[in-house]
């Protein structure tokens, strides 16, 4: 969607601002949440449309499980495991996650021998803990080795808030990670595992003859295009929910955390969602090399220059903010020649009421050569005459 801004351009001229790629904060009343935690972003621009208290690390309870599932995927994927491997049910991960812990399960047998296919599903579908367990000391040999490829892979993806105690997000003193992190984590795994992923997808799973709903709420509820992710709760956390859904070709995702009961995640994920897709949208910006306008010059051959964009500039708001968007071009006037194309001389600042969206750095479109010494010597003169 093309946003016409070059009328609304203001340059401000002053010291270079620092380059930053985010800077989004909450930064009007457009949209109201209960939740603690709430981050929502369009998933193929990984533009986030609204978030709130979003990189603050936060307990996650069994959305922890999206992390347990992409290390898992990551093995089938590089071929070291296979969804028909068979892992044996331990006494541990029977007493700690099976029908008598009192916590969700997959109502693993111990001492069963169970298809890895199987007890992802007992993750992703059932939020089985056994099944979580079963997979982490099948892998790693312990949950706790586990721990740390979740924590390993955190690391790579650079999830620097997540740090995971365990596999099922069963509390524990330091099992955190920010729903900003949890949600690019959503994301990794949507994009790099397309048939694995469709899991998440499958209203229900039966295991030992008992069925057990995909307690997604989407789901539960038949939002239109929903296909994921995971739900999760504790006393701690309270009740969260990773959700994503597709509508017209776009993909909307959103973590919401710390609400006060199931009936209010299913009605606050369902309202978040619809939001996502009719009170957000990503608006273009700049494409790649657009000129976004004139740079002043000191000593030129050409007394101004005219600035590009390296990239695609793209930005997510909720459509009332649309026209409170301001884009600003700030840089150290005036800029002294000789320039080179390609040099990064200005900064392209968008913002909302005062509040710092994004900001992009700008590039000499072309060469301006430095005037020749006559030229130099007779621009001082003059420049001193006017006592500038």
């Amino acid at each position: 969607m093309r946003f016409p801004l070059l009328s609304s351009i203001i340059f401000v001229f002053g010291l270079l601002a620092p380059q930053l790629t985010y800077a989004k904060t909450p930064v009007d009343n457009t949209f109201i949440t209960p939740a603690k935690y709430l981050v929502i972003i369009d998933y193929d621009s990984g533009e986030i449309l609204y978030e709130k208290n979003a990189r603050t690390p936060m307990a996650p309870a069994s959305m922890t499980k999206i992390m347990t599932a992409s290390v898992v995927f990551d093995r089938i994927k590089s071929g070291a495991l296979s969804l028909e491997d068979e892992f044996i049910v331990s006494e541990n991960a029977w007493r700690k996650g099976g029908a008598k812990s009192g916590s969700s399960t997959m109502f693993l047998k111990p001492n069963s021998k169970v298809k890895v296919g199987d007890l992802l599903h007992g993750v992703i579908i059932q939020s089985g803990n056994d099944a979580c367990i079963t997979l982490a000391e099948g892998i790693a040999g312990s949950e706790t080795a586990f721990a740390e490829m979740m924590n390993a892979k955190a690391k790579q993806l650079g999830l620097t808030s997540a740090n995971f105690k365990n596999a099922t997000g069963w509390p524990a003193e330091g099992h955190v990670i920010s729903a900003y992190d949890l949600v690019k984590l959503a994301q990794h795994s949507i994009r790099t595992y397309p048939d694995l992923y469709k899991i998440y997808a499958q209203k229900s799973f039966t295991w030992n003859g008992i069925r057990q709903p995909n307690r997604n709420p989407l789901i539960l509820a038949n939002f239109a295009g929903a296909d994921g992710l995971k739900t999760g709760h504790t006393e701690i956390s309270k009740y969260g929910f990773v959700g994503s859904a597709v509508q017209d070709g776009k993909r909307r995702i959103f973590v919401v955390n710390g609400l006060e009961s199931k009936a209010q995640r299913r009605s606050e994920s369902l309202r978040i969602m619809r939001s996502a897709f009719s009170e957000f949208s990503v608006y273009d910006i700049y494409k790649k090399d657009s000129r976004t306008g004139e740079v002043n010059l000191f000593m030129g051959k050409d007394e101004t220059v005219p600035v590009v964009v390296g990239e695609d500039v793209v930005v997510g708001l909720a459509k009332m903010n649309r026209k409170n968007l301001k884009v600003q071009i700030k840089y150290q006037s005036p800029v002294p020649a000789p320039i080179l194309k390609g040099d990064e001389i200005a900064q392209l600042v968008i913002s909302i009421n005062g509040n710092i969206l994004k900001t992009a750095p700008l590039f000499a479109a072309n060469d301006v050569k430095q005037k020749s010494l006559f030229g130099r010597l007779f621009a001082a003169i003059i420049r001193k005459i006017r006592g500038e």
